[in-house]
């Protein structure tokens, strides 16, 4: 498993439009995502989950990679992160 922790830069947060931009990316990566903020989780696959989570800006975020092809997923989502939110 693999680990990496980003805070969310965006000042929307992970609501609506990026919420959605960053699931249906997530849905792309080969293995399973959990995302984490403060103790509670969510499947990064599932819109509903993530927006949940409530992430606003300047809050920090953990995703956690299991399965085949983490190191590349984990990789490829810190990129998306630095890039979008």
């Amino acid at each position: 498993m693999k680990q990496l922790s980003y805070t969310i830069t965006c000042k929307e947060g992970l609501h609506a439009r990026p919420a959605d931009a960053f699931v249906k990316y997530a849905q792309t990566l080969p293995c399973d995502i959990l995302l984490e903020k403060g103790g509670k989780q969510a499947d990064a696959k599932r819109l509903l989950a993530v927006m949940g989570l409530n992430v606003m800006q300047g809050e920090e975020i953990v995703l956690y990679f299991r399965g085949v092809g983490e190191s590349g997923a984990m990789s490829a989502m810190e990129s998306y992160l630095k890039t979008h939110l």
